[in-house]
């Protein structure tokens, strides 16, 4: 019998290259912004495969670059979002973040005139430390958010959650998780998603990390930011521990990503999920 393919989830972390390096949001305006024309590459390259993705846009940006967003929304994408300051949740208090994520979902929304379905949160920081921030999603309409990593990383992750697509309640709000994927091998939970995790591994570990994972008849969340395609951006005094990640590999990031895009189906999360909007 012949094995049915799995649609992927293709999904977009739409920040500048200095958004992700834990520098402050007050002392972004001294940085040259590189989006738009990284965002208008990694457009291109999805419209030469024919693939559609989701793309989780940073508040901040979308308020400084709106006609990026509409340019995202006419090739056909998804808009979800990616929170407003890039900082990670359990360094918030609950009132900052729902101030801070209402005022992107709305501009989002009042932009595109579309309601904003999904959610991932900065740095995958939803952790047992931040749970309440699962609240805050519900009662914005949320309907599913892809932020929980079932790993232990220095900044993020629940290793005991759930490893693929599941429900979610909290009180009234129901929605769903799409956790950040992993693959189990040898007892350990490896993190194969995309990131810096896609240009650090060789290419084939993650194409059959992912085959691995649809063999067992589940989609895999694939994510990147328009930076990794950057390979130019500046290079600025950062921790180690960050310009590790940050900087290496970049120039294999677009040459990958092509042949990810011919190996497998990709589609919005959305749509891998099969939620409508309402």
């Amino acid at each position: 019998m012949a094995s049915v393919q799995i649609t992927n989830a293709l999904t977009i972390d739409f920040e500048d290259w200095y958004q992700g390096l834990e520098i402050p949001y007050n002392e972004w305006g001294k940085f040259e912004d590189r989006i738009e024309r990284a965002g208008d590459r990694l457009l291109a390259i999805l419209d030469d495969n024919d693939t559609k993705a989701t793309f989780f846009i940073l508040g901040y940006v979308a308020e400084k670059h709106p006609a990026i967003v509409n340019r995202i929304l006419e090739a056909g994408h998804e808009i979800g979002t990616h929170g407003f300051s890039h900082t990670l949740i359990y360094k918030q208090d609950p009132s900052l973040f729902q101030q801070e994520l209402t005022r992107a979902v709305r501009f989002l929304e009042d932009l595109t005139g579309r309601k904003v379905l999904g959610h991932r949160a900065p740095f995958f920081s939803i952790t047992k430390d931040s749970l309440w921030a699962l609240d805050i999603l519900g009662e914005l309409g949320i309907k599913y958010d892809s932020s929980i990593f079932p790993i232990l990383n220095y900044r993020y992750g629940i290793a005991d959650a759930p490893r693929f697509p599941y429900t979610i309640k909290r009180g009234k709000y129901e929605f769903v998780e799409f956790p950040i994927s992993t693959l189990k091998l040898a007892g350990l939970t490896l993190p194969i998603s995309g990131g810096a995790y896609f240009r650090i591994y060789p290419y084939q570990l993650t194409k059959q990390a992912i085959k691995s994972v649809n063999r067992q008849g589940q989609p895999v969340t694939f994510y990147l930011h328009p930076w990794e395609i950057d390979p130019d951006h500046p290079r600025i005094d950062v921790p180690r521990r960050i310009a590790l990640t940050h900087y290496f590999n970049l120039g294999a990031t677009e040459r990958r990503l092509r042949r990810l895009l011919r190996d497998f189906e990709m589609a919005p999360m959305k749509t891998v999920l099969s939620i409508d909007e309402v």
